[in-house]
Order: C-alpha cells, then structure tokens, then sequence
C-alpha cells in the first residue's frame, strides 16, 4: 500500500500564524484555495484494503482458504518483508552493506512486492527519520500519537518542517543508481503487478486455488505486511526497553524481532544505524533478514557488510544504557554515567553510513571490524 506520492508533498509550507489560526490548513500550492491536511486518496484506499482483508481473513478462518495459499502467502509475508528491511532500510537507506547486481535485482523484485512506495521515497523518509527523529521534521513523529506514527501520517499532509529539512539530506547515491530510479519511474504499473497480480495467480494457476480467494489472502498479506513495517514507526518507539541509549524514544521490541523480519531491536539500530544486522546479536530465527543477508555473504552476493565492535558497544551501554542491557550469558552491565550524553540528540544524529555527521571514532571502528 504506497505512501503519498512524491509530488503531492512538495508545496510551500503557509506562514505559522496563519497555520496556528487555522489548523487543518497545512499548505497551499499556489494555485488555489487552501488545501486540508487530510489526504482522502490514501484514507480512501487504506479503508478499502482493510475492509478486503477482512473479507481475506473470513476465508481463511472458515478454511475456505487451501493450505498450500496460506503457506505460499506466508513464506511470501516474510521474503517480501526481506525486501523492505534488506533492502530499502538496510542496503538503501542506511548503505549497512553493499550488494551484487544478481542479488540487487532480487531483492529490488521483493521490495516492489511488498508494496510500500518506490525505494526513493522510502529511503528519504527514513533517513529524514533517524536524522530528525521524533521532532516535526520526522515523517512519522512518534510524539504526536500512536496513530500518526503507526499510518495516520500516510493519510495527511506533510508537516512543513519534514518539507524543508527533506531538502537537507544527501540522496545523490540514490539518485546516481540508475536502478533505483528505474523503479521508482515504473512504480506505479509494476508494484500492483508484483504484489497483488502474481501472487493471485501463482496459487490459481499451481495447485488449483480459486480466484477469488487468491486474490483477497494476497490482500491480507499485503495488509499484514504493511503494518508490521508501520509497527516499527509506533509500537517500537513508544513501548520496551532502551538498553543502548537511554536519551531516545526508540525501544527494544520482543514482538517486532519476529512478525517484521529482525527490526525489533530499535534501540540497538537507532544508535548504531549502520550496522548491517540492525542488532547487537544475532538469532538466525528472529533476525531473518541477517539470516538472509549472512547466506548470500557466504555466496558473495552481499559485501562490506559494516558492524560495530564490542567494545564500542560497551562502552555506549555504559555510557547511555538505560540498565537493562545483558548480553548472550545474561550479564549485565551498569550504567556508569549519570550524564545524558548522546549522538542521537537532534543536531548529531546520523542516518547511517556516509552520513557527514557521523562521528570519526565511529566510521573508524565500522572500517576495523569490516
């Protein structure tokens, strides 16, 4: 389910007394009279696929659904999740690793199944994301609700702070891959091919499913999916534990690490947001997507995979830790400072590798442990 398309954000934010007189009044385009906050296009569309995955989901609680579309869509739930945090999170938007061409256009095809917007749009919202994390410069702040943060900020105009600072962050190694660009220009007739179209007809034409039911378990799928990427936004910054850095909203999540394929060690990756794994250790069960990215490594396929050393972990723990880090054998480690010291705070954060904010002690480390 795309996001706003990119040319509907670009608009000249209003002067903030006027914003402050009347709220609902986000922007104006110049070419007319005052346009709403509210994106009825995407509140349309999100209210349909809901309303479709319920009529999924009747399906298959009454098992009129065959177990080989339920497993076929589950196996695809999880590789087109792949996609997403391999790809547009990890490879796109955080440049954690470097990927082969075969293995590029795989993951770019998985991507586009998941249907959540072209890797252009997706990787710019969330290097504004880290880079202004949790201000009215973050797409998805999650201090203005549970709802924004989760979709409600896909169904409203930008805030004019995401705009202006939008304009800010690098994306010249992603306007300079022609592949990227490629599918971001094809999005629109590709992705409900990919995600919708095919998945529909692989179980029809294979094993026999009916049309119908194909085509609205695809539709859970889709929705399924989707929220557990929007989770990430919500659920993981509002609720768990911060045993790397105590000084930020994003947390821990137990039930992130499985249904979103490895992201829910947020507050790992939000201070460390290069490290390839998205987390301090690795379960090849709850992180699949390292799992994922580890295989191909063996292969060659994945490169320059970036990581942060032990000590420089420890020492963040010690240093930022709420107190409740532990490693494998369960020993902790204290805090030792009681001063808020973070690279996290709004004017220091970083995006991920190549970001020119990040800090040398850290780019050294990266480049030791490679």
């Amino acid at each position: 389910m795309a996001p706003l398309p990119d040319d509907s954000v670009q608009a000249t934010p209003l002067p903030h007394q006027f914003l402050r007189e009347h709220p609902k009044a986000v922007y104006s385009d110049g070419k007319g009279p005052v346009k709403q906050d509210l994106v009825w296009y995407n509140i349309y569309k999100f209210i349909i696929y809901h309303i479709l995955a319920l009529y999924g989901m009747w399906y298959i609680i009454t098992l009129q659904s065959m177990w080989q579309t339920l497993l076929f869509n589950v196996i695809f739930y999880f590789f087109s999740l792949i996609g997403v945090t391999g790809g547009a999170h990890r490879l796109w938007s955080h440049r954690a690793y470097k990927v082969r061409l075969p293995l590029k256009l795989l993951i770019m095809f998985l991507f586009t199944a998941a249907y959540q917007d072209s890797i252009y749009n997706w990787a710019r919202d969330h290097r504004l994301h880290h880079k202004y994390t949790d201000t009215d410069a973050d797409p998805h702040n999650s201090n203005r609700g549970f709802f924004f943060s989760h979709m409600g900020w896909l169904t409203m105009r930008r805030h004019p702070d995401v705009i202006s600072k939008g304009k800010t962050i690098d994306l010249s190694d992603i306007t300079s891959d022609r592949l990227v660009m490629l599918q971001k220009k094809y999005y629109n007739p590709t992705a409900p091919l990919l995600a919708l179209g095919l998945p529909t007809f692989i179980p029809y034409y294979f094993w026999g499913e009916i049309l119908s039911v194909s085509f609205f378990v695809t539709i859970v799928r889709v929705v399924l999916s989707s929220h557990a990427t929007f989770a990430i936004n919500s659920f993981a910054h509002l609720y768990g534990t911060k045993p790397y850095d105590r000084t930020i909203n994003p947390r821990e999540s137990k039930v992130l690490k499985v249904i979103a394929a490895g992201e829910g060690w947020h507050n790992y990756h939000h201070t460390f947001p290069w490290d390839y794994k998205a987390a301090e250790f690795q379960n090849p069960f709850l992180n699949l997507t390292t799992t994922f990215l580890d295989f191909w490594a063996f292969f060659g396929q994945t490169y320059d995979l970036k990581t942060t050393s032990e000590d420089m972990i420890r020492k963040r723990v010690a240093r930022t830790g709420d107190g409740t880090w532990k490693d494998v054998k369960g020993k902790e480690i204290l805090n030792s400072c009681n001063e808020v010291t973070s690279h996290n705070f709004h004017e220091e954060c970083v995006w991920g590798w190549g970001d020119q904010d990040m800090k040398e002690e850290d780019i050294e480390d990266v480049l030791k442990n490679q």
